[in-house]
């Protein structure tokens, strides 16, 4: 350390001293002999203007004597060599010198020289001066010297003042610092140095024997921890133990002895995995492949094992893990472990386990167990070659006992039906409630179509008998869907669904009956889920548009309204049918969007009619679904109404039968503050539902539409029918009239259907006859084509 510190010393005051001497030094030189030079070259010329000017007349005259003894005195300078004199005639050469040495470094100065006689200044030759340059150390006079030595003596006297500085200074402490460190390494004590100063250099020895203390009582602490360590590891009420790298039993703590009943004696240094329970070992072996990380821990892993007891019993214990490092951070030494005995944790779980797949109510699988035996089941299918069918139940009107008699009694109806259901299965069968009134039965073995059509057949059988609803003797039907594996579905979830989607298929059919899966149902689930595509899109891409149809007076043709019926623009498949769109978005909800857009773009539409001539006073009647009636509903129409200046009495709200059916107190509540805002109500459909005369006095209508069937059968081939047709319309005319409604036909195809209802007293209809369905653009172009021939025609 030391030749490595102060010779790197040296070498930096050494080289900072260069840096800054050389330069100055240099400096120095050349501004000396600048000026040296400058002094030297004014000197020469004047003395060659003088000489030249004294040698005009004897250079003239040729008076060499002359010449000689001017370059005589000339040659005298210490600065000048040699000096030669010529005539412009070649006449006359003289040449002089100071000595019979040549300087190595001369240079030379000329002149012309002239005579002034009568004809004017003429030239009558040349003199040149030969003189030796300055040297640069030449050039230094003796207070240059005396300078420069008192410079170098300072610089000498500096680099003598530091290396001495330093090595009093700094080496001498580093080196005592040194030694204490040494014979710390060596000796394991802890020594200190023997320095103080108020500089760095005392600080620095004051730090390491501050540390040296710390650190011996850091080792003090180390040793106690250590004791307290062992200690805690051998009374900590957990079974703790150590593994060496090749799992053999380095340490084991007292409560592990006490909790396994083996002695620490007999246990020390065998192979741990001998003492786990036999078909628990491999796993346990295989570990140190299958580490992971726990809690963000390197090297740390948890096994569940069987562990045998020195008292044979067989304990579930959890194991967990650490791995220690040898010190390098690479190279694993021991493990730390800690033994739980879960062994009643094991068995509550197997009971939650079953609790969280079967169903409180009924006992059955639910769906979470239900589907975890399905794919157990479809790999043993798998196994064996065989066919699986999967039975999807639905009560058929069970929501009306819960609505009616309770829950209480609705449940009391489902344990009874899986009572029975029961008597049906094999132990080889799987039975769930998948939820509320749904359930499914899993079927395996032999002759999987033909037992599950039977099992079908005698589901529907246990409906024949009434089931006991706490008291109340109430009657059910059921749905079933049913799917073969892998005859319908190559997986758990598809088969499920399969089954799921035949049930459907049998609800829209009529219920109460068993439907196997067919693949077509695939088509009118792509259908379904295209159509619900749609409908998506046309709501955000404003496909959506509001075709109008006239409703005219039937005895003066006079156009007294408009039914808006929504169509869909579809860009790729042009228009679509508004009935299937409508019955999906009922189903899934987004019948209350459409509804609010065709809405507000029939009142728009209604505004653009409103300013053409005769059209001022006009009505639009627009459709609404059961879902539509929500309490924000009059609100929303009273601010389209005023944003488009529209008076309320020029909207009629076309509801069916389906909305009154229930007797619904928010739909009730719903029309009456629409009423109550000036709305008129249209009951569309009227005569074909079960008992539509009765909602002319529960409700607030103001018009009845008489369905398009009836009008067409006025007219019907058979006497008969065009009898009875005749006077049921007659019969519903003449009670709207009672009723102060206003009766409207609708589906008019014919003069004679025109001629027909208008004798029979039917205020108003609407069909082809009149116009079909279309754009408000469209009609407004027709109507002002018609006027424009109409006005035309009267000029004529």
């Amino acid at each position: 350390m030391t030749h490595s510190v102060e010779s790197r010393f040296i070498a930096i005051v050494s080289g900072a001293l260069l840096a800054l001497v050389t330069p100055l030094f240099t400096i120095l030189l050349m501004l000396s002999h600048h000026e040296t030079v400058e002094n030297q070259n004014d000197r020469l010329e004047i003395l060659l203007v003088a000489n030249a000017q004294a040698l005009g007349r004897p250079l003239w005259d040729l008076d060499d004597e002359s010449i000689n003894q001017i370059t005589g005195t000339l040659v005298t300078d210490p600065a000048v060599y040699m000096v030669k004199v010529r005539d412009i005639f070649g006449q006359l050469d003289i040449t002089q010198t100071a000595g019979s040495r040549t300087p190595s470094d001369i240079s030379s100065i000329s002149r012309d020289i002239t005579y002034k006689n009568l004809d004017g200044e003429t030239k009558v030759g040349t003199i040149t001066v030969f003189y030796q340059n300055v040297g640069l150390f030449a050039s230094l006079g003796t207070i240059e010297l005396a300078a420069i030595s008192i410079f170098v003596l300072a610089i000498f006297t500096i680099f003598a003042a530091a290396i001495i500085g330093n090595r009093l200074m700094v080496m001498k402490p580093l080196l005592r610092l040194t030694a204490a460190i040494e014979a710390t390494r060596r000796l394991g004590s802890r020594h200190h140095v023997d320095w103080r100063s108020e500089d760095e250099m005392g600080r620095l020895a004051q730090s390491f024997n501050e540390m040296q203390i710390q650190l011996e009582r850091e080792e003090q602490e180390i040793k106690k921890a250590h004791q307290r360590t062992t200690e805690i590891y051998n009374r900590t009420p957990a079974m703790l133990f150590s593994l060496d790298p090749t799992d053999r039993i380095a340490a084991v703590s007292d409560y592990w002895v006490e909790a396994t009943g083996y002695q620490r004696a007999d246990v020390l240094g065998h192979n741990f995995a001998s003492l786990i329970f036999p078909e628990d070992r491999a796993r346990f072996v295989l570990r140190k492949h299958n580490e992971h990380t726990t809690h963000g821990m390197a090297g740390s892993s948890e096994l569940t094992i069987r562990f045998q007891c020195g008292d044979g019993r067989i304990m579930d214990v959890l194991i967990a893990e650490k791995a220690l490092d040898a010190g390098d951070g690479h190279h694993r030494s021991e493990c730390l472990s800690v033994m739980t005995d879960v062994t009643e944790l094991r068995r509550s779980e197997l009971r939650n386990r079953m609790q969280a797949i079967s169903d409180h109510l009924t006992g059955l699988f639910n769906r979470q167990g239900f589907e975890a035996i399905l794919d157990e089941k479809i790999i043993e299918a798998d196994e064996n070659h065989t066919e699986l069918a999967c039975l999807f139940i639905d009560l058929d009107r069970f929501k009306i006992i819960n609505d009616n008699l309770g829950h209480a009694a609705g449940d009391a109806v489902l344990k009874g039906f899986v009572d029975r259901l029961k008597l049906l299965l094999t132990p080889m069968d799987s039975a769930s409630r998948l939820g509320g009134d749904e359930f499914a039965v899993l079927l395996a073995g032999p002759m999987t179509q033909q037992r599950a059509e039977r099992i079908c057949a005698e589901i529907c059988a246990i409906f024949d008998t009434p089931f006991d609803a706490n008291g109340h003797s109430v009657r059910l039907s059921a749905s079933i869907g049913l799917a073969l594996y892998p005859s319908h579905a190559k997986t758990a979830a598809e088969l499920l669904q399969n089954s799921d989607m035949a049930m459907y298929s049998k609800k829209r059919a009529g219920k109460n009956g068993a439907q196997i899966f067919d693949p077509a149902f695939m088509n009118e689930a792509r259908e379904r889920a295209e159509i619900e595509q749609d409908i998506e899109q046309a709501l955000k891409e404003n496909w959506l548009e509001a075709y109008f149809q006239p409703i005219q007076k039937l005895k003066s043709g006079e156009t007294v309204g408009f039914e808006a019926l929504m169509r869909v623009r579809h860009p790729r498949k042009g228009l679509l049918s508004p009935a299937a769109i409508i019955a999906v978005a009922e189903e899934n909800g987004s019948i209350s969007r459409i509804g609010s857009k065709i809405l507000e773009h029939s009142i728009r539409n209604l505004a653009k009619l409103s300013e053409l001539p005769g059209l001022e006073n006009v009505y639009v009647a627009v459709n609404f679904s059961a879902l539509q009636f929500e309490p924000g509903l009059p609100t929303r129409i009273a601010g389209l109404l005023y944003r488009h200046d529209i008076i309320p009495s020029r909207l009629v709200i076309e509801i069916t039968e389906a909305v009154l059916m229930h007797d619904d107190p928010q739909i009730r509540a719903v029309l009456d503050a629409i009423r109550q805002l000036g709305c008129r109500i249209a009951l569309d459909d009227f005569g074909t539902g079960y008992s539509s005369l009765s909602y002319l006095n529960r409700f607030p209508v103001d018009i009845v539409k008489i369905d398009q069937s009836f009008t067409r059968s006025i007219r019907d081939k058979v006497p008969e029918i065009s009898q009875r047709s005749r006077m049921l319309v007659e019969g519903i005319s003449a009670i709207s009239h009672k009723m102060n409604c206003v009766v409207i036909a609708e589906g008019i195809e014919s003069v004679e259907q025109q001629e027909m209802l208008k004798d029979i007293g039917v205020d108003c209809g609407q069909g082809y006859l009149f116009a079909r369905p279309q754009p408000i653009d469209a009609y407004i172009a027709e109507f002002e084509q018609a006027n424009n021939q109409a006005i035309a025609k009267v000029g004529t």
